[in-house]
């Protein structure tokens, strides 16, 4: 048997029906010698319609079981696709969404982030359990790992923190004997496990990173994240014309560009590659034969313009009320309530006597942390913006990219440049 080991992992849209399933499991027969994990994603916008359903129960609106209904419906019409009328996978998908019926049953009594994690980590259980059977249909012999089994967290819901040396004891403990016996492993992305088993999740799109983190635990020959894309692209193909992909690219870089909102790797997945050295390749479940984009220590640094672009984003402005000058003391009291509010921040400037911060506009978050500090501080909130960051700028592309914009915020570090817009319509003369 092979004795390296290599993660492989894929996304939503790579499992987003029967179809798409099929060729999965097409693109893991070439390596079915290989001692491989497989860490798989909610299918298709499941994680957008499980939000839905937690949303409907916390709020009572009523509509919590068929938005549920919705979202089974959507599974097994796809189990039927792969499996016929009769097989013993509708019963597995079917107790894992019991239990989401016994939880809405109840009157909503938890925190509205624990709720979620118990609810929205279902619709990566329910996904690998369809794979894991179907690739055993292709005898392609695989068994099932629950994540939560493995990747030990902290109990901050939505926001989970790694336990990292119970989460190597688990791996060793846990996944390396499944691997000895042969076949693949087929596990969860997003998921983990509190200290009190509650299911805990590792943040929006955290399959990436719980990849790298079986990566990291398992000292894996490479990881690997299939995408719908060729590899990573210079910019965001749906909103840029000319984008070309990169063949390579250095960890650093990759940090750098996944930290300042590029989509194709989850920001957190890097760091534990590059603290052992496993080198990443981003490749196309659509042209599993294409080259990819390959990650690692080895790549130089020399790079296009590349084009990162964050939407939802807000824009706060913090004064004091006194006018006085934004000291020490007070931005420690704002650093506090940022992290307790959990908000995401993309850019801040600080100025004599206002501080400005770019972050994520999430749920309530920000209207929480305003109420929270507005008694010291005056804050304004500006909404529906975006960020955009241009590393290895060229100025003429800057001055493209601002067109129809006002540009509300604008820093240049080295060869980075960050600039919160808004869109103006362009006036025009009667």
């Amino acid at each position: 048997m092979h004795s390296t080991k290599k993660v492989y992992k894929f996304g939503g849209a790579s499992v987003k029906d029967a179809e798409a399933i099929k060729n999965v499991a097409k693109i893991l027969s070439n390596v079915k010698d290989e001692s491989l994990v497989i860490v798989v994603s909610a299918i298709g916008k499941t994680t957008n319609a499980m939000e839905k359903v937690v949303n409907a129960y916390a709020k009572q609106k009523g509509d919590a079981l068929s938005a549920l209904n919705e979202v089974k419906n959507t599974h097994f019409e796809i189990i039927r696709d792969l499996f016929g009328e009769k097989h013993e996978i509708y019963e597995l998908v079917n107790d894992i969404f019991v239990a989401v019926d016994w939880i809405i049953e109840e009157e909503p009594e938890d925190p509205y982030d624990y709720i979620y994690d118990q609810i929205v980590g279902i619709g990566e259980l329910v996904s690998s359990r369809i794979l894991c059977a179907y690739l055993n249909e292709c005898n392609l012999s695989s068994q099932w790992l629950d994540a939560r089994d493995v990747i030990r967290t902290d109990n901050l819901y939505r926001e989970a923190w790694v336990q990292w040396d119970e989460t190597i004891d688990n791996a060793k403990t846990v996944v390396n004997p499944m691997l000895e016996k042969g076949g693949f492993v087929v596990t969860q992305g997003f998921i983990g496990s509190s200290s009190e088993n509650f299911t805990t999740t590792l943040g929006r799109e955290g399959s990436d990173y719980t990849a790298a983190i079986f990566s990291y635990c398992l000292d894996a020959e490479s990881m690997t994240i299939w995408k719908d894309v060729p590899g990573v692209l210079t910019a965001d193909p749906r909103l840029f014309e000319n984008v070309i992909k990169l063949d390579g690219l250095s960890y650093k870089e990759a940090i750098e560009m996944t930290y300042y909102g590029a989509k194709v790797i989850h920001p957190k997945t890097i760091k534990p590659l590059q603290n052992k050295n496993i080198p990443l390749y981003v490749k196309s479940f659509i042209d599993p034969q294409g080259s990819g984009t390959y990650i690692s220590d080895e790549v130089g640094d020399n790079y296009p313009p590349i084009i990162a672009v964050e939407q939802n984003q807000a824009l706060l402005r913090i004064s004091t009320r006194d006018f006085s000058f934004v000291a020490e003391h007070h931005m420690r009291h704002l650093f506090n309530n940022i992290a307790e509010y959990r908000l995401q921040v993309n850019m801040m400037q600080n100025g004599a006597i206002t501080f400005s911060v770019c972050v994520n506009d999430i749920d309530d978050r920000i209207d929480n942390f305003v109420k929270n500090i507005e008694q010291e501080f005056k804050v304004s909130v500006e909404r529906n913006l975006e960020l955009l960051t241009v590393r290895h700028y060229q100025k003429e592309l800057l001055d493209t990219l601002k067109k129809g914009k006002i540009v509300l915020l604008e820093e240049r570090i080295g060869r980075n440049t960050q600039i919160v817009v808004k869109n103006v319509p362009m006036m025009i003369r009667k």
